[in-house]
């Protein structure tokens, strides 16, 4: 990401609040910033950047420290459909008004392709 380039408020703070959660969870565990740093193979200051919430760190790089955390299945779950709001809200704009019946030939056709 160009350093440049700012950050949107929303995105900023969602990172930094990120980076203190992961911060959060290593100190819950009492494991110090070099052993942490080490297990995932990465270096003091790559952590150090993480749990400030920097958006020049790569997204396997949080990924791979909810995994040592045992919390991946955070990420994996963060677009469930059941999140998706807008995304529901808008599929459900695009529902058809009525269902028909489907005719035989139709349920053939969809055998057939499917």
């Amino acid at each position: 990401m160009n350093k440049a380039r700012t950050l949107p408020p929303r995105v900023a703070s969602a990172l930094a609040k990120l980076g203190a959660d992961l911060k959060d969870a290593r100190r819950r565990r009492r494991m110090p910033m070099a052993h942490a740093a080490q297990r995932v193979l990465i270096s003091r200051s790559t952590l150090h950047k993480v749990e400030r919430g920097d958006p020049n760190v790569g997204m396997g790089v949080y990924a791979i420290l909810l995994e040592s955390f045992g919390m991946i299945e955070r990420l994996e779950r963060l677009l469930d459909a059941p999140f998706d709001r807008l995304g529901l809200a808008l599929e459900r704009n695009r529902l058809p008004r009525r269902a028909r019946a489907a005719t035989p030939a139709s349920v053939s056709a969809n055998r057939a392709n499917g």
